[in-house]
């Protein structure tokens, strides 16, 4: 029978087990870096007094800034790409469209000339006939 499981933990045992699995994590073999990251800095702290680290926070907040504007430089931009890729695609529709409208032009323009060509052709036969006729017939007989 499998073991039987809590259904609701309460915060007591929430908090209990990152408090130990902390500890472990502090007493075994670990390096500064480590330490900085789970108990936080260990030099002085921010304040007025500081020079130095009003400074570097200076420049940190510097950094910030610009990166904001760069995240919203490459947003603007991705907007710009979208809307030139929407124009894009909407043009090779048209070009599309314009090829397929072209090509039935050009059929329709097709059958009109075999027509013209055509009529052309039996008139001239019709004007043969009626200039021939007579004269065979006038020699015919």
């Amino acid at each position: 029978m499998p073991p039987k499981f809590k259904r609701h933990l309460n915060d007591d045992d929430v908090t209990g087990s990152v408090k130990s699995e902390r500890r472990n994590l502090l007493e075994e073999d670990s390096d500064e870096e480590e330490d900085f990251f789970l108990r936080g800095p260990a030099g002085p702290r921010f304040g007025p007094r500081n020079e130095k680290i009003r400074h570097v926070q200076n420049q940190v907040d510097e950094v910030i800034d610009v990166m904001q504007e760069n995240i919203t430089k490459v947003i603007e931009r991705g907007e710009r790409l979208d809307d030139l890729q929407d124009k894009s695609e909407s043009l090779s529709d048209n070009a599309t469209a314009f090829s397929n409208r072209s090509k039935q032009l050009r059929r329709q323009m097709w059958w009109r000339g075999c027509k013209m060509k055509a009529l052309v052709a039996l008139v001239a036969v019709i004007l043969l006939l009626v200039i021939i006729i007579p004269i065979i017939l006038k020699y015919h007989t």
